[in-house]
């Protein structure tokens, strides 16, 4: 049976997707090519009418993710002041949700350690949505030359990513929760503002 292009660009688009969700759920070599397709619903065979090798895929599936992730983003920054988007974005990044859910949740703690060790295309293709992630979070970062801005976003999301992996370590108890809320302090420079001690009432004679 011949299908429409249409119907194959929506085909190849639900490949994508799921596989955006499982390579975040299980890691870039934790599944292979016949369990992506079969979360698809299709067949093993069909593989190839999509994608030139499984490295194709991978890269798809990741920048699907990335640039979910950045619109995301977008769309969060628009819905509040400008002086409150870089807090919305990295309280909404440095949550529970976020740690429990890594197929739905940002590529790169899941992923990045393995792409990493990847072939050096994979890792452009990598580098290029990280970069493209830092300019719209150095967007947020308000009164500050452009390239101060860039390397604080790198902090930022350095911050908020090694948070993540680390609370993922830690499991879904006390400590799990502590080491969101210090990354949350690191990021947005309330660590400062929550050890100053109270200013102590003068003694009334």
């Amino acid at each position: 049976m011949r299908y429409s292009k249409e119907h194959k660009q929506e085909t190849h688009t639900r490949i994508v997707r799921k596989a955006a969700v499982r390579l975040r759920e299980k890691g870039a070599h934790g599944i292979g090519v016949a369990d992506l397709m079969k979360d698809a619903g299709l067949t093993h065979g069909g593989f190839y009418a999509h994608f030139d090798s499984r490295e194709a895929l991978v890269i798809e599936a990741f920048n699907y993710a990335m640039d979910r992730a950045t619109e995301r983003w977008r769309r969060v920054a628009a819905e509040v002041p400008p002086e409150k988007r870089l807090s919305t974005i990295v309280d909404g990044y440095l949550t529970a949700t976020h740690r429990d859910d890594p197929g739905h949740g940002c590529a790169v703690p899941s992923l990045g350690a393995e792409i990493a060790r990847e072939s050096p295309k994979t890792r452009r293709a990598f580098s290029l949505k990280l970069d493209q992630m830092i300019d719209m979070m150095a967007d947020q970062i308000l009164d500050v030359p452009r390239k101060t801005a860039r390397r604080q976003a790198m902090a930022a999301l350095a911050t908020m990513m090694g948070t993540i992996v680390m609370s993922r370590i830690a499991g879904n108890g006390e400590l799990s929760e502590e080491i969101l809320s210090a990354g949350r302090e690191a990021v947005l420079g309330r660590a400062a503002t929550a050890a100053k001690p109270a200013a102590k009432k003068a003694k009334v004679n």
